[in-house]
Formats: C-alpha cells, sequence, structure tokens
C-alpha cells in the first residue's frame, strides 16, 4: 500500500481524515500507511472551508458523493475508498478499487440499504467484514457508537474469522472482550430494539445523536432520581483502562469564560446534563447541537472539582429560584470547547479552523465527525 492514492469521501458537513500533510505522500501514521489523497468530497461549503484550511494540496471537489460521474470516478485511478454513505454502487465503475472503509450510524446495520450494500459487495468478489465500534474501546473517554464496514477486492479473507456477525471490539483485543453481535434478519429494526448494554455505551442514537424533544417555555425541570443517576454514573470512573478526560482538556484561562452556562440554562436543565469531572473516564456523544442544545447533546466539564454533586442538588427542587441558581453556580459548569472535543476525537495538534468559521459551527463540524484513532487502526485492519 505504499504510497497508494485514496479517495476520501463523506456525508454532509463530516470532518474526516485521518491523513496529515507532508512534503511528497500524505500519511496516516496510526496506521502506517503511505498515501495520497486523489480526491477529498463535500457537499457542505463550511466543512470544505475547514478541510482546505487544513490539507490545501489535496484535491477538493464540492459535491456530492452520487453526483460525480462515472468518468470522474475512472479518471482518478484510485486503491481506497473511504466514505460515509450515502454511497452509489461500484457495480458500474470500470476499475474497482481494492480497499473500502465506510462509515455510518448505529442502526445502519438492521437497514435496507445496508443489505444492498453486502449484496452488491459480495457480487463484485469483497471480502468483508463489519463492526460497531466506540472509541472507549481504544482508552477514549467518550462514546460514539458507529456502524464501521472495511472490505477487500479478490484476496485473502481476513486473518480473523467472524463470517456473518458484526464485532464490537477490534478482533486483537483479548478475546474474552471480543462480543459478536449476530446480524439482525429482520430488517428496520429500531433503536427500541437495543439492550440496556447498547444505549449505556451512547445512550444517543440516530443520525446525529441530538435529543429533538421539546420543552414548554419556562419549565423547570428537577428530577429527585436523577441525582442517584448522576452518582451512578460517577461510579462508573474505574476502568484503568480508559483515560481521564484531563488528558484531553486545555488549560483553564480567561477566554474560557464564553464556554460557561448561563444562568437560564442551569436552572431550566441542571439535573438533565451529564456531569463529568476532569478525572471521570467517561463522556457521552458530542452532537451538532452542542453548545446550542443542552439536553442530550454532550457531556459538561464541572471545573469546580471539590464541590459534592449530591451537596447541590440535594432538595434543590424545594429551593426558590435565587437559591437553587447560587448553589447550581458553585458547580462551574462550562460547555467542553471544540479543540477539546477535537483532541477526543483524535485530531492532531496542528488541526485548526479558519478564523471566520463561529464556535457554534466548529460544533456542528464535530457533532459531525469520526473519531480519528478509530478509522486508522481499522485501516491497519485492512491492509495487514
Amino acid at each position: 500500500m505504499q504510497g497508494a492514492p485514496l479517495l476520501a469521501g463523506a456525508g454532509e458537513g463530516d470532518l474526516f481524515s485521518p491523513i496529515t500533510p507532508s512534503p511528497a505522500r500524505r500519511v496516516a501514521p496510526e496506521s502506517c500507511t503511505y498515501a495520497e489523497v486523489v480526491a477529498a468530497v463535500d457537499v457542505n461549503t463550511l466543512a470544505n472551508d475547514v478541510y482546505r484550511h487544513n490539507f490545501p494540496s489535496t484535491p477538493l471537489w464540492a459535491k456530492t458523493i452520487e453526483g460525480i460521474t462515472l468518468k470522474e470516478f475512472d479518471g482518478l485511478s484510485f486503491d481506497m475508498i473511504l466514505m460515509s454513505p450515502p454511497c452509489q454502487p461500484f457495480t458500474r465503475l470500470q476499475k474497482l478499487p481494492k480497499y473500502l472503509l465506510l462509515e455510518n450510524v448505529k442502526g445502519f446495520e438492521s437497514s435496507s440499504a445496508r443489505n444492498e450494500l453486502l449484496q452488491t459487495l459480495a457480487t463484485c468478489g469483497f471480502k468483508y467484514q463489519e463492526f460497531l465500534l466506540s472509541p472507549t474501546c481504544l482508552g477514549i473517554p467518550n462514546s460514539r457508537l458507529r456502524y464501521f464496514l472495511i472490505a477487500k477486492l479478490h484476496q485473502e479473507p481476513f486473518s480473523f474469522q467472524a463470517p456473518g456477525q458484526i464485532l464490537t471490539r477490534f478482533p486483537d483485543q483479548d478475546p474474552k472482550d471480543l462480543l459478536k453481535e449476530t446480524v439482525a434478519d429482520k430488517v428496520g429494526e429500531t433503536s427500541s430494539s437495543l439492550s440496556s448494554e447498547e444505549k449505556n455505551l451512547d445512550p444517543n442514537i440516530g443520525p446525529d445523536c441530538s435529543s429533538k424533544k421539546s420543552l414548554p417555555k419556562g419549565a423547570f425541570l428537577f428530577k429527585l432520581e436523577t441525582v442517584e443517576e448522576m452518582e451512578r454514573k460517577h461510579n462508573q470512573d474505574n476502568d484503568s483502562s480508559i483515560q481521564m478526560l484531563q488528558d484531553f482538556l486545555e488549560e483553564e484561562n480567561e477566554e474560557m469564560s464564553q464556554y460557561f452556562l448561563p444562568p437560564k440554562s442551569l436552572l431550566r436543565y441542571a439535573l438533565l446534563l451529564d456531569i463529568v469531572k476532569p478525572t471521570c473516564r467517561r463522556s457521552t456523544c458530542f452532537t451538532k447541537g452542542y453548545g446550542h442544545y443542552v439536553e442530550g447533546t454532550g457531556s459538561v466539564l464541572q471545573t469546580a472539582v471539590d464541590v459534592q454533586l449530591e451537596s447541590v442538588f440535594k432538595r434543590i427542587d424545594e429551593l426558590p429560584e435565587e437559591e437553587k441558581l447560587k448553589k447550581l453556580s458553585t458547580l462551574k459548569l462550562r460547555y467542553f470547547t471544540p479543540r477539546e472535543i477535537a483532541n477526543l476525537h483524535g485530531f492532531p495538534l496542528e488541526f485548526g479552523f479558519p478564523e471566520k468559521v463561529t464556535v457554534k459551527q466548529r460544533y456542528r463540524l464535530l457533532g459531525n465527525s469520526l473519531n480519528v484513532h478509530v478509522v486508522a487502526k481499522l485501516i491497519s485492519i485492512l491492509l495487514e
């Protein structure tokens, strides 16, 4: 695979490139793969601006994958496609790629589109393997459950054997922890059929993980049982194989004030928040609505680490509004910064945004992103 060309295709607004620039090659260090990116494809103008800012030498096509003509595809002469569907069938290409890496949301594995994809791959002679993976399996304290598929053309089967199954761990991990999930025969299975364990992995299932719940204007939501749920989550932070969040955080400074939750949000959503401390080893899926919507869009950080949640929330629903706000403010809750979320996603330190991109836009793009570490490891498995 030394120096092989890649076509990096994404869905709308996805920030995804495990490839970093070098003078003569684009290289994915973690996957030990040297390759030239012959084209990056995305229809989202803002995502393209960010990609161009970080990879100015890569040809960038501002169109949907379906909008690429067969002539354009065949003219690229690529060996690998990295993509997030929608994607067109490969049967019409004059030259099929040697390798594929495909990503989608949890739930794609039970869709008719996935069944059609597998049939097409088999017809074209691809060997493939499916995965449901979250960054936590690599020791990263962030739940982001996604469907992945790797495939290779007319080659020996993968070194590991899991025919007809979806792996929820990487094949080189402890076999005792390598849980295999049999592919569902039924099409159209919904997230309501997920096990409680799967929901705990990533409770925000959906295309962008966003919560769509609406609340009456001026409503104050306080649930006593939520306090116990918060404490239960914090008691789960005893897995030493997962890093602490503090390893991914920026230094606190005056600029952090813009990320603190406003009083209105504290009063209305406090007991619906997923609150984590720097020493926690978990965080929930950050979505494209993070920083704009509060509930179900990602964890918030408690920067007053010595304050106990139990003491703050005990009987807080009985207090007048002013006292509630005073107690909640002692936690010093803030949103994770875009840079911190990028760190959790595995983006290198040199990755950046153009100055014109607002904080809200950065959250939106990162909410659609993939974890670079997970993708890099899948590439290395694919090319073994």
